[in-house]
This record gives C-alpha cells, sequence and structure tokens, in this order.
C-alpha cells in the first residue's frame, strides 16, 4: 500500500536525538559561527567597511525568519525529511557559489540565500521534529541534540580558521560543503524517512485517516492563541535574545582582535563558549528531574547579561574574557532548551511547529538587525563599547519578558482548572 514506508531499525530518542545533532553541529558550524572568520578577509578583498560586510548576514537571517512559518506547517504535515535535506543540501550548493562572489552585490544574494536554506536546517525545524515524534518527552529529546550542536563553535571556529589559512576563504567554502553534501543530506533523509503517522496530512489513498487533520492556522483556536499575552511575550523574549546571540557570534573575532588580546585567545575564547555550553546541557541532563522547570527558566536567562557586565566592566581583558565565557557560555547554551521547549510549556504543544513558524519572524529580526546594528555603532573611536551597553539593556529586557510569560501562562492555567 502506498504511504507505508518499511524500513529496519527506527532508531529510539537518544540515537534519533544524537544522529540528528551531528547534522546540527555541520549547520551551525559551517555558516553561523564561519561568517564571523569571513568577515576579514571579505572586508579587505571587496573593500567593505565593517556596516557592509555586517549587513550580509543580517539578510540571511531576515530570509532564514520569513521562511519560518512556511517551514513550520511543512513540518506540521509531515514533510519534514523533504524540508531538512533539501535544506543541507541548498546550503551546499550557496557555499559554493559563495566562493566565487566578486562583489557587494553578490556577497548580499548569496547570503541571502543562505538564509533560505538555515530556515530548514538550524534548531527550529529540529525542535518541531522532536516535539512531534516524541510528545512526552521532547524536553529530554531537545537536551540530548543540543549537546553535540552546541560545539558547533568549538570545533568549527579552529577548524574553518585553519582551512581559510590554508587554503584561503575561497576553497575553504568548498570543504565546508562537502560536509553538507556527505554527511547532512543523507543523514537527514535516512533519519527523516517516516514522520509520525498520526500527524501525516499527505498519506494518500486512505479511506479513513488515522486522525483528524490539525486546524488550518486561521482557526479560532489557533488565532486565539497568536493573539494571547504568554505568546506575544514569548515573541519580546525571543526577539532581545536573538538580539544579543546574533550580534555578539557575528562580531565576537573582531572585537577580541580589537581588544587586542592575543591570536590564541581571539580562537580559543569564542570556540569555549561552545565546550561551556555543551558544559551547561550536561548538567541540565543529569539534573532537570530535580529541577522545577519554571524556576530553572526563570534564572537561567539571567546568565547571558551578567556575561555582559562582565564584559563591559572588564574592559575586554583577559580575566573578563574568562568570566564573560563562563556565565554567558552556560546562559546562551540553556537558553536554547528554554526557547525550543518555551512554545508547548507556556503555549500550546498541538501546533508547536506552526506557532514556532510565526516566532520564527521576531526572533529572525532580531538576529537579523542585531549584527548590522552593532556594525554601526562601532567607531574607531569607542570600537564596540557603545554597542556592547545597548546589549545588556536588550539582555535584561528579555529577562523581564520571559519572566512575565510564566506569570501570564501560570495564572491562565490556574482559572482553566
Amino acid at each position: 500500500m502506498r504511504g507505508i514506508i518499511k524500513f529496519s531499525w527506527t532508531p529510539g530518542l537518544e540515537a534519533f536525538s544524537a544522529c540528528l545533532s551531528l547534522a546540527q553541529l555541520i549547520s551551525w558550524g559551517s555558516v553561523f559561527y564561519t561568517f564571523s572568520l569571513l568577515m576579514g578577509p571579505l572586508e579587505r578583498e571587496l573593500g567593505l567597511t565593517r556596516a557592509e560586510s555586517s549587513l550580509a548576514f543580517s539578510l540571511a537571517l531576515l530570509a532564514d525568519g520569513l521562511m519560518a512559518y512556511p517551514i513550520g506547517r511543512w513540518i506540521d504535515q509531515g514533510h519534514e525529511r523533504r524540508v531538512m535535506a533539501w535544506g543541507s543540501a541548498w546550503v551546499g550548493l550557496c557555499l559554493v557559489a559563495h566562493s566565487f562572489v566578486t562583489s557587494l552585490a553578490g556577497f548580499y544574494a548569496v547570503w541571502l540565500a543562505l538564509g533560505v536554506g538555515l530556515s530548514a536546517t538550524l534548531y527550529p525545524p529540529a525542535f518541531a521534529v522532536l516535539t512531534r515524534r516524541f510528545p512526552t518527552d521532547y524536553r529530554r529529546a531537545i537536551i540530548i541534540m543540543t549537546f553535540l550542536g552546541g560545539l558547533a563553535s568549538t570545533v568549527f571556529i579552529p577548524l574553518s580558521s585553519w582551512l581559510i589559512t590554508a587554503l584561503g576563504w575561497r576553497d575553504a567554502l568548498w570543504v565546508l560543503a562537502l560536509l553538507h553534501a556527505l554527511v547532512c543530506v543523507p543523514l537527514h533523509a535516512w533519519l527523516l524517512k517516516q514522520a509520525p503517522a498520526s500527524q501525516r496530512l499527505d498519506v494518500p489513498e486512505q479511506p479513513v485517516p488515522a486522525s483528524p487533520p490539525r486546524p488550518e492556522p486561521a482557526s479560532p483556536e489557533f488565532q486565539q492563541l497568536l493573539q494571547s499575552a504568554p505568546f506575544l511575550l514569548l515573541a519580546g523574549f525571543l526577539f532581545l535574545t536573538a538580539m544579543v546571540s546574533s550580534a555578539l557570534s557575528t562580531h565576537m573575532v573582531s572585537l577580541l582582535e580589537e581588544a587586542q588580546l592575543p591570536p590564541a585567545w581571539v580562537i580559543a575564547v569564542p570556540a569555549a563558549i561552545g565546550a561551556v555550553q555543551v558544559l551547561g546541557r550536561l548538567l541540565l541532563f543529569w539534573f532537570e528531574k530535580h529541577l522545577d522547570v519554571h524556576a530553572a527558566n526563570l534564572w537561567i536567562p539571567c546568565l547571558v547579561p551578567l556575561g555582559l557586565v562582565f564584559l563591559i566592566a572588564g574592559g575586554l581583558t583577559q580575566w573578563a574574557a574568562l568570566m564573560f565565557v563562563l556565565f554567558y557560555g552556560l546562559g546562551n547554551g540553556l537558553n536554547t532548551i528554554v526557547r525550543g521547549t518555551a512554545v508547548a510549556q507556556y503555549v500550546s504543544r498541538d501546533h508547536v511547529g506552526r506557532l514556532n513558524g510565526v516566532l520564527g519572524l521576531p526572533m529572525a529580526l532580531g538576529r537579523a538587525i542585531a549584527p548590522w546594528g552593532l556594525g554601526l555603532l562601532w567607531t574607531t573611536q569607542n570600537g564596540y563599547s557603545i554597542g556592547l551597553r545597548w546589549l545588556l539593556v536588550a539582555g535584561i529586557l528579555g529577562v523581564l519578558a520571559l519572566w512575565l510569560v510564566q506569570a501570564r501562562s501560570l495564572t491562565n492555567k490556574r482559572r482553566s482548572l
């Protein structure tokens, strides 16, 4: 019968999440974290300003956000295999195209295209996949998946730096593209070969569906969720925290070089952030059953602003960089878990793919504005000092927004009892 796919082995939660994590490691590392290493060579070769080079990454993140809703809807309809496998293939092709860039227009065009690919391959679609496949234990599945994904900067900042130095930035992009073609595409094609049967909308020749189709976005229930206070406040939290993380990731190498830290530190600091992220996720994995979820979500986001306080107050010295790595790394790593589970915990578990898709737009706007904005705030006199202070304000406001999300959501649940 058509629509039934037979295969010899179905990976369980741990194996499935770990396999998906390998693709996340490559997707984040080869594109998101490699951009900061490409900024310098591209600025010198194409004669770009800091704001011009930063805008390319902002365009990619904007395209990512604009595609987030259709990607989430396609995953809710059971097309996760096509979305993530073709997304990985598209990213690989874009990296090859990037190696031929000779103009500012071409630079912007290739990063817009990369943003489309990222929308189908990074954490948001993977979170939706895990939530649908493991509805009763999705939080644990997400934590496992983010272990290896959290090492993306630890692996790829040294690796990409070495490739750029040894081969030049154009040939280095070919190597990164091969990783997508040889690892990510076949991994997604094999791992996602059967969506959960109860949520497939595209299975033909079934006279009686296994379950009724999910409501369309225009349904009253979905519209009510979009207008609820927890959802709107969550959008604010994602917007503000995305600003902080994307701005720092994009400019981290340049920021450390400007502080005249030793070259080894310039590579080690952003690489160490990934290792600390994974340490935080390991601690959460071990102790999650002994922690109150809401209490953990209350204090985890505070770590990122605390890391920025050390970075600003310490004047970018080595000790300040170490404290920043510790607090920002822990906070950024654990915030990924908060972002990945907040929709299901505080808004709705039934529409998580499409809700995450809608939330992708404010998140992408925050991620898109911040790299370009931080580049605009950079001056030869003050460097990044003004921009870092604005990022601290954004981080604090993001924490307050999540606190309000919890308060409103728990109040609504008490009223419904």
